[in-house]
């Protein structure tokens, strides 16, 4: 139980003291003050319960203060503004507190497993070329989501939705043909909206060893589906090798042109047809200049307004194919019926349009039954000597994983991806991911862990017979740990649970790395206090119970950011080159 929790059930509990149990208390909080001088906790309960009571809301707080001011767990309270509480919780509480996270150690605060099936969909790159910059963001947020969730005990799959059923695959197999002609010889120009990346010249020699010029002697009817087959898979093993670069792994690639094949999207049509949910009908004119090809035209159409959207949603092309958003009917029903009632898109920031139509579809394929969550990762402009990097020739015009990757590394990418809001663009500075100082937040961070390691090491040496992988700090005195810098610490360490669990039910993996930074922060504070004032350093010498006690808060450092950085994707180091 974190200790907020633990605070609001205190709270409830002297409520109930004072003759009120039956009051609805759900929209009472306990949540650390914006102004940490105000205290370690604050309330609003007597906000919420004034109306009920029929009382001022600071009469009423000053009767709750008095009653928690006799709490074990309290030191001192006070009424603040109109009516809010602010508690600063007792020594002795954060010493009993910080024992349970000392004998959990990576444990602490993680939530038993709820057996919820959820499924995050994330990357979903068209499989026409290399995974690049615009696709890196969405792929470590999805992933690091689903490591987070996988955390607080969901049963969490990790999928990635293939479109291999349009027009672009046919594009890209043509792409490859011309590779595949220029291989054997021929001058080739690359028409306009073909793939030009050189990424297609080791697909087009690949098809030479395989066939000869034995294509060259067919009509296009014949070849194009064989270098199709072909050229996508080249394809998914460069996107399955790119992403291995990140450490990222799917439970499942699902085929867009399987739902094609196997009538899941006439299924899918068919059972909103009998739910009254599919009609045919005219959609108003789009708003703005009219395009040259619009045309009035009946329609069959989905009902998404009655599920949340803003318009309803065209099922079938004029001719007669079906629409992207009919496919997606179609998958999100095929993710329903396998189970999954809680589902999240991660998508780029070009699919904003996209959410209320999605959320629409998982609604009505569900019947209600089952939920969408959004999330969109904006763009991400890479900077190096202050100059936009924009370009990437041998890809075609963008900056692959593979190049970024080269640059920095995996650890770089993956935090600083996750160092702003998803919703936030982000600008990437090459000059600030390898500088080795306080502005490179995954160094900064990564330095701390190793620091740890390093301060054992020392211990080792400094006290007989000290091992910290075989050392019990169970059984050290932490109540030994007073100072003001020692108890900072040891609450930010404690606000881990509450961080990784609002981090878990919002979706918003962003809030472990800011958590991480301040840690560290904390950390390296207390480490150079230690340097100018000799009582406050790790190892006291004289003083064995008290270094012990340090210790012990030294290796919950070490626990505390390895299982943050590892929901992160981020290499937790021992040392640091």
């Amino acid at each position: 139980m974190d200790i907020f929790v633990h605070f609001k059930s205190v709270i409830v509990e002297v409520i109930a003291q004072m003759g009120h149990g039956e009051l609805d208390m759900s929209r009472i909080n306990a949540e650390p003050p914006r102004d940490k001088t105000h205290g370690d906790i604050a309330t609003n309960a007597a906000m919420i319960l004034c109306k009920p009571l029929a009382m001022k809301p600071r009469d009423l707080a000053q009767n709750i203060a008095e009653l928690l001011q006799a709490h074990a767990d309290v030191s001192s309270v006070e009424v603040a503004g109109p009516g809010f509480i602010n508690i600063n919780v007792a020594p002795s509480f954060w010493a009993s507190r910080f024992a349970s996270l000392v004998a959990q150690k990576t444990d602490f605060g993680k939530p038993e497993k709820n057996n919820i099936k959820l499924m995050v969909e994330f990357t979903s790159a068209n499989p026409t070329g290399p995974i690049h910059i615009g696709h890196v963001r969405g792929t470590v947020f999805g992933d690091s989501l689903a490591n987070l969730l996988d955390w607080a005990g969901y049963d969490v799959f990790r999928e990635y939705y293939v479109n291999d059923a349009g027009s672009q695959i046919i594009t890209l197999a043509r792409s490859a043909y011309l590779r595949y002609c220029e291989v054997l010889g021929d001058e080739i120009n690359i028409p306009e909206g073909f793939y030009p990346g050189d990424y297609l010249v080791p697909v087009g020699e690949a098809l030479v060893e395989q066939y000869g010029d034995k294509l060259k002697q067919m009509d296009e009817s014949q070849y194009i589906p064989l270098v199709r087959e072909f050229v996508m898979a080249a394809m998914f093993e460069m996107i399955k090798s790119d992403l291995l670069l990140l450490d990222v792994k799917f439970d499942n690639f699902f085929s867009e042109r399987e739902l094609h094949a196997n009538g899941a999207i006439e299924q899918t049509l068919g059972d909103m047809r009998a739910r009254g949910l599919v009609y045919q009908g005219t959609l108003p004119a789009p708003k703005g200049q009219l395009p040259d090809d619009y045309e009035e035209r009946e329609q069959t159409l989905f009902k998404a307004t009655d599920w949340g959207d803003d318009i309803d949603r065209a099922l079938i092309k004029s001719d007669g194919s079906f629409t992207y958003f009919a496919a997606d009917l179609a998958y999100h029903r095929d993710k329903y019926l396998r189970g999954y009632k809680q589902q999240i898109d991660v998508l780029g920031a070009d699919h904003g349009g996209y959410v209320k139509r999605l959320k629409a579809a998982v609604r009505a394929v569900s019947n209600n039954d089952a939920e969408l969550d959004v999330k969109i990762c904006q763009i991400v402009k890479l900077l190096k000597n202050d100059e936009v990097q924009t370009m990437s020739k041998r890809a075609g015009n963008f900056v692959t994983l593979k190049d970024l990757y080269n640059e920095v590394g995996k650890d770089p990418i993956r935090f600083m991806m996750l160092y702003r809001k998803n919703e936030a663009p982000i600008d990437f500075d090459f000059d600030k991911v390898t500088d080795k100082s306080r502005e490179n937040p995954v160094f900064y961070v990564q330095y701390a862990h190793a620091r740890t390691y390093s301060i054992m090491r020392q211990a080792k040496v400094a006290l007989d017979g000290f091992d910290a992988e075989q050392f019990d700090f169970t059984e050290t005195d932490l109540t030994l740990l007073t100072d003001e810098s020692e108890i900072n610490l040891i609450k930010s360490l404690l606000n881990w649970p509450k961080v990784a669990l609002t981090a878990a039910e919002f979706h918003e993996p962003h809030r472990i790395s800011f958590y991480l930074f301040d840690l560290a922060a904390n950390f390296h504070g207390l480490w150079n206090k230690g340097k100018e004032m000799p009582q406050l350093r790790f190892i006291v010498d004289d003083n064995d119970a008290l270094s012990y006690a340090r210790l012990a808060m030294v290796q919950a450092v070490a626990d505390v950011i390895k299982v943050g950085l590892g929901i992160l994707g981020v290499n937790a180091p021992q040392q640091m080159k």
